[in-house]
């Protein structure tokens, strides 16, 4: 039985998946930051916590047959996760634009794809409420996703890594996307 779905799906025409042109998107996920903050009096604290997140993208898709190719930008939002330090609410606000290169290959209707890019991003630290510093700059960005395509929609999970500064950043999200 599953022989035959699989068959089906492979034999499915090209038209009802992955179309070449540009397309939108969103998703909603969870985010995890995990960083060592540097105290001169106590040495190495840690972060680590998670909050829920979005991102808007879009790009352009270049479908090659079984190969796919695209750019993509877009803004993300990790959130505003806390972490207890020291007695003290740490909150870190992170926020950023990327650009990334996808390659992907098609599977029938269902695909898997690989990115890499830059963020270029804003970070604000809070410590029990009161915004005590901000920062900035771009990093390197990476990705791996699985997707589901029917005509002219997507449905898309992604794992992400931003390699921020002293911060290791990840999203895990699921959304979809819409090529025109």
């Amino acid at each position: 039985m599953a022989a035959l779905l699989c068959a089906s799906l492979l034999a499915v025409p090209a038209t009802t998946y992955a179309d070449s042109g540009f397309y939108l998107g969103g998703s909603i996920g969870r985010s995890l930051l995990e960083a060592d903050i540097s105290d001169p009096g106590t040495g190495s604290l840690d972060f680590d916590d998670g909050d829920s997140a979005w991102k808007a993208f879009g790009g352009f898709n270049i479908d090659a047959f079984v190969i796919d190719l695209a750019i993509e930008g877009g803004y993300v939002d990790f959130g505003q996760p806390t972490d207890r330090i020291a007695g003290n609410d740490v909150e870190l606000d992170l926020t950023g634009w990327n650009l990334f290169g996808l390659a992907g290959l098609e599977l029938g209707p269902v695909g898997v794809f690989a990115k890499a890019g830059f963020m270029d991003w804003s970070a604000d630290t809070r410590l029990n409420g009161a915004r005590i510093g901000s920062d900035g700059g771009t990093d390197a960005a990476y990705g791996v996703g699985a997707r589901f395509s029917l005509f002219s929609a997507e449905v898309r999970a992604e794992y992400e890594y931003f390699d921020v500064e002293d911060i290791d950043v990840s999203l895990v999200s699921v959304g979809v996307v819409w090529t025109f």
